[in-house]
């Protein structure tokens, strides 16, 4: 009997959780694209500069990497000046908040190398800003989406309780 009532509650949540999994993916989640482009190579050093991730919400972050640069500056519209950070093997880093206020669309920045006068370019994109609504406590209210999960997982474990009452009850009522 003991296995019979573990498999009906395991297979209600079960159910409830299947069920749910739709509704939850069906939003629109957060996506990055890597792109990369090489740029002009010259007395065999190859530069390239990459950009993570290529399409960034206004006031988030953009890592910048170039290889076969020794450090340097990257300049923007979107951000302010950056500094390029050198490691040994020839790749320079920098992290840059986008402003705010950026105009969404494309965008272009230029890094200018310590090692040599190159110039590299790479475009990214800027999209319109989404913030987060992570610390404003009980002042949003819910999405549909939201409200259908926690709807359906409501409705499942009233289900699986009043199904494991109604079963008890039978079995107790019939030994008295």
């Amino acid at each position: 009997m003991r296995a019979a009532r573990t498999l009906a509650v395991a297979a209600t949540a079960m159910a409830a959780v299947g069920l749910a999994a739709p509704l939850a993916a069906a939003t629109n989640g957060p996506s990055s694209v890597t792109v990369g482009s090489l740029g002009t190579q010259r007395g065999g050093d190859s530069k390239s500069v990459t950009v993570t991730p290529f399409a960034v919400h206004q006031g988030s972050t953009i890592t910048i990497t170039v290889r076969g640069c020794h450090g340097g500056t990257v300049t923007s519209a979107a951000f302010p000046t950056t500094t390029l950070s050198a490691n040994s093997n020839g790749v320079s880093s920098a992290v840059a908040r986008i402003h705010n206020n950026a105009t969404p669309g494309k965008h272009k920045l230029t890094v200018h190398c310590n090692d040599s006068n190159r110039v590299l370019t790479q475009e990214f994109v800027v999209l319109a800003g989404q913030g987060a609504q992570g610390g404003i406590g009980g002042s949003l209210t819910p999405s549909s989406t939201e409200m259908a999960v926690g709807g359906s997982l409501v409705a499942a474990a009233a289900l699986g309780g009043g199904l494991f009452i109604a079963r008890r009850r039978r079995l107790s009522g019939a030994g008295v």
